[in-house]
């Protein structure tokens, strides 16, 4: 279930009543009540789920969900006593059904300082906006014209720079949070559908662990439905952008440019350098490295000091740039020598 300090939840509907909507056959199970999205593998059993690709053919097979959508040759793969919605667009009808199942909650009333702040120790510039059910703990300061979106918690003793927006987001203590951040925005997501491709709602959130520091106008966006999270002590510099779903662990250095994308995995102690671009679902082991402008489209194992691109083990990368480098000037020096 989505946090609903940040989402509203809608009436629950019936299985036949979201398949109507959608266009949808209902397979069985057409009275069933939903009340939520939910991840195959999620828990909750009064939740609807989807399977759009045959790797999470497992999962299918195991879920706990009430109903799922899933496409017609799937169908024999449900487990038995779970509703089944059949979809050619099963990704696309499941995000459309997110909305009518959840909506994220809106900055409709600021409150004042006073409201939101521990103690009178809390100190914000002019122009912040602070959204309903927001906390800002003791020693915090908070930079002119940054909006901190409704429910937001914000520890002690945290730095928040101008002309920031921090929403669907929790963080610790002695955070900072430089000028122009986006924290809590939706992540990228979309799915094909007939009309076209479709937004998928973002139902997670952020979460800054103590310590953490988000250089100027980095962006860190909220989960598809898990969270966002930055172990303790991470710091992160300008214009680094890290995509939904991230776990990202402890004392990471991140230089700027730097892209990560969704839920990708890293250990503790993880090194970036500058425009370093990191695909989708990746893990990057404990002490690894990677070097600036490395694009790593493979898991890196810990330790290990990743360049180029595709990123490979450094020793790797450096005797393959030394062999063609003589392979070019061999071929050079053969050509000129024919002249």
């Amino acid at each position: 279930m989505p946090d609903t300090t940040f989402f509203t939840t809608l009436p629950p509907r019936t299985v036949s009543a979201i398949a109507a909507d959608l266009g949808a056959e209902v397979i069985r199970g057409g009275e069933v009540i939903v009340s939520a999205v939910a991840p195959l593998s999620g828990k909750d059993g009064g939740a609807i789920a989807f399977m759009g690709d045959r790797k999470f053919l497992s999962a299918l097979r195991e879920t706990r969900a009430a109903c799922v959508i899933v496409h017609p040759s799937m169908v024999e793969h449900v487990p038995d006593g779970v509703a089944i919605i059949a979809s050619r667009q099963a990704q696309a009808d499941w995000a459309r059904t997110s909305m009518m199942l959840h909506a994220p909650r809106r900055l409709t009333r600021s409150i004042p300082l006073s409201e939101a702040a521990e103690d009178d120790t809390v100190v914000t510039e002019p122009g912040v906006v602070i959204g309903e059910g927001a906390r800002i703990g003791r020693g915090s300061y908070i930079g002119a014209n940054t909006v901190i979106g409704s429910g937001v918690q914000i520890g002690r003793d945290c730095v928040i720079g101008s002309n920031a927006s921090l929403t669907f987001c929790l963080l610790g203590d002695r955070v900072k949070v430089y000028s122009g951040v986006r924290i809590g925005e939706s992540g990228f997501g979309a799915a094909v559908s007939r009309d076209g491709p479709i937004d998928i709602p973002q139902l997670g959130r952020v979460i800054l662990q103590d310590n953490v520091t988000i250089g100027a106008n980095s962006c860190v966006d909220r989960g598809a439905y898990d969270d966002t999270v930055i172990g303790e002590n991470t710091k992160i510099d300008n214009l680094v952008m890290i995509g939904h779903n991230c776990v990202i662990g402890r004392n990471n250095l991140m230089a700027a440019n730097t892209g990560i994308s969704g839920s990708v995995t890293t250990g503790d102690n993880v090194i970036f350098g500058g425009k370093a671009g990191i695909g989708d679902h990746i893990n990057i082991g404990e002490g690894a490295r990677v070097a600036a402008g490395a694009g790593v489209l493979a898991d890196i194992p810990p330790g290990e000091t990743w360049s180029g691109y595709p990123a490979k083990p450094l020793r790797q990368f450096l005797r393959e740039t030394v062999w063609l480098s003589k392979q070019v000037a061999h071929r050079k020096g053969s050509k000129e020598s024919q002249a």
